[in-house]
């Protein structure tokens, strides 16, 4: 098992309930998590997402708006994403508001998710089919908050409390994940690092880093274990790309 820092015996149902579990005595309406990330590539700030992740009655929403910085002709995208009380998908939606106007939707039928896209206004919808269960976790291009609930789905499943510390399993664990805007799916793995100082917003934060793996290339994720491990930082240097909690 490996340590990655002391929390309250309440870590658990909140990672549930942020994957849309069920938490006994919370309030339906009840806010997770919401704010907003910088996505910066070179260093400069290119993106903005604005996110929650809210607790309904019947499980929970995730919401998620992504608007280009500086350009003249800003991109602009939002997506919303409903889960059971399991955990499982009921329906997910991504809409590209500019420059172009392009639908798109993933639901669950029977064995299958069923991908519809449609690229215009008023064109017939391009139905994709992938043979996964509503259990799969989406991992869309460009929403960041999507991380963090795979990085939550992970500690509910593979972490538990051993006298007094919060420790995980060691070694890396395997999910299926469908990126729907990529019409794709593949296996990731997400595997705890440890806690590590690493400079946030000018200030040195010691914060438990995960690290996600799929086809070749290396995401670092840093969660704040004090805070319900929310993601504070990511890094993809593969594509000098970082996003940083506001």
């Amino acid at each position: 098992m490996r340590s990655i820092g002391r929390r309250v015996l309440s870590i658990l149902p909140l990672c549930l309930l942020a994957i849309a579990a069920t938490v006994a005595g919370k309030p339906t309406g009840q806010m997770v998590d919401s704010g907003s990330f910088g996505i910066y590539v070179n260093g400069q700030r290119v993106a903005t997402e604005r996110f929650s992740v809210q607790q309904t009655s019947t499980g929970s929403m995730v919401d998620a708006q992504l608007l280009e910085e500086g350009a003249s002709e800003k991109a602009s995208q939002s997506s919303s994403m409903q889960l059971t009380a399991q955990g499982e998908l009921v329906r997910y939606e991504w809409h590209e508001i500019s420059p172009e106007k392009t639908d798109l939707e993933l639901v669950p039928n029977d064995q299958f998710l069923i991908e519809k896209v449609t690229v215009k206004p008023g064109d017939k919808p391009i139905e994709q089919p992938f043979l996964l269960p509503s259990s799969t976790v989406v991992l869309d291009n460009n929403f960041f908050v999507h991380r963090e609930l795979l990085a939550w789905r992970y500690l509910v499943q593979n972490c538990k409390h051993n006298s007094g510390k919060f420790e995980c399993v060691s070694g890396p664990i395997s999910f299926g994940v469908v990126v729907p805007q990529d019409r794709a799916s593949m296996r990731v793995s997400l595997e705890p690092v440890g806690k590590e100082k690493i400079r946030v917003a000018g200030k040195e934060r010691e914060l438990a880093r995960f690290d996600l793996k799929f086809e070749q290339t290396s995401w670092a994720l840093w969660l704040d274990d004090q805070d319900h491990f929310k993601i504070v930082k990511i890094a993809v240097a593969s594509d000098k790309t970082e996003v940083v909690r506001d």
